[in-house]
């Protein structure tokens, strides 16, 4: 404890140094250090709410002068404002994210007493409150519920809000609301502020959708990797597709130039074969073909899915051109055996 601490407490009475000590101990023990407000919530309930944060948080209720002592002896003047009606300590080793989604899961439903402030808007769901006929019908309208007798119960014809937030409950709606069994508030401890590694995080911070910043992250990491890709700039994960894309343009490229290398050789062949066939395939004349090719048919073209494909559709074209350039080659043939006939006919 530093001097000008010591100054501070000098004057407190031994009992109240002791305490100042324990919410020090407890400050120094954990890496982030919050406060709870713990306004509302009965003493049993505390209790439990305490034993259910055993091993994973501690909490820690005091005066609040002396939690301001041991606050600002550890050098954390950021909490004391937040210091304010009945509050605690409390310390944990998680982060301060899991420790906010942790203390907001275990809040649970209770109901609203007279002169409490609404924490939010009230609202009397519309549908049949079970009760049967009587002066019920007309404490529910009272207190702005759109409510009538009907089919021999009491029933609540639209979403009615009978009350806004910020507006103190009234005796007459604390109890329609007991009858109907509305428990419109949550109790709980509700963290304020926390301090870790030196940074201040307040409830508004901390309140994030997991689900949807996953799905963030994730499709920011997708899109960084595309990127990656399309630029050509390799890193870990992205070399491999690289390397990958680079083989593929590569066989292609090979194909097209039909450059004669071993590992392409296969794929040459079946190129070079694929266009013999469309092109015997062409000839009408089957005895003006190998035997090999006669009755061959021309392969089926087939749809192309990746570069490879792309490279045969390629090669179906060239055959096609090759064969169509050989159908007219024989169209010429034709007309010039033709026109030899003639000339022969005419001079005998």
């Amino acid at each position: 404890m530093s001097a000008q601490a010591e100054r501070k407490t000098e004057n407190l009475p031994q009992w109240k140094k002791e305490e100042v000590d324990d919410l020090a101990e407890l400050i120094e023990s954990y890496e982030s250090v919050g406060i709870v407000g713990i306004t509302g919530i009965p003493s049993k309930q505390l209790q439990d709410m305490r034993r259910d944060l055993h091993g994973t948080a501690e909490l820690r209720v005091s005066r609040n002068t002396l939690q301001v002592h041991a606050l600002e002896d550890a050098g954390l003047d950021e909490l004391v404002s937040h210091i304010e009606g009945q509050v605690g300590l409390v310390g944990t080793n998680d982060n301060p994210f899991t420790l906010y989604k942790e203390l907001e899961a275990s809040k649970t439903p209770a109901p609203i007493n007279e002169g409490e402030v609404a924490p939010n808007d009230i609202v009397v769901p519309e549908g049949d409150t079970g009760v049967d006929p009587g002066p019920f019908v007309g404490e529910l309208q009272s207190i702005g519920a759109n409510a009538r007798i009907e089919d021999g119960s009491i029933q609540v014809m639209e979403d009615s809000t009978v009350l806004e937030a910020g507006e103190e409950v009234s005796a007459d709606l604390s109890n329609v609301l007991n009858e109907l069994g509305i428990e419109p508030k949550e109790v709980g401890l509700d963290l304020r502020a926390v301090v870790a590694d030196g940074v201040l995080f307040d409830p508004e911070d901390l309140d994030i959708d997991v689900e949807a910043y996953e799905s963030d992250v994730a499709t920011a990491a997708a899109r960084a990797r595309n990127l990656s890709i399309n630029a050509s700039y390799p890193t870990e994960a992205t070399a491999p597709t690289l390397i990958s894309k680079a083989t593929g343009e590569a066989k292609s490229l090979g194909l097209h130039a039909a450059i004669e290398d071993e590992d392409l050789m296969p794929d040459l062949v079946s190129k070079a074969d694929a266009q013999l066939r469309a092109l015997a395939a062409q000839i009408d004349d089957e005895d003006a073909l190998p035997e090999e090719l006669q009755g061959v048919e021309a392969p089926a073209a087939e749809p192309a899915a990746d570069a490879e494909d792309g490279d045969d559709e390629s090669a179906d074209e060239d055959t096609d051109a090759e064969a169509d350039a050989a159908e007219d080659d024989d169209d010429d043939d034709d007309d010039d055996a033709g026109g030899g006939e003639g000339l022969g006919a005419m001079f005998g």
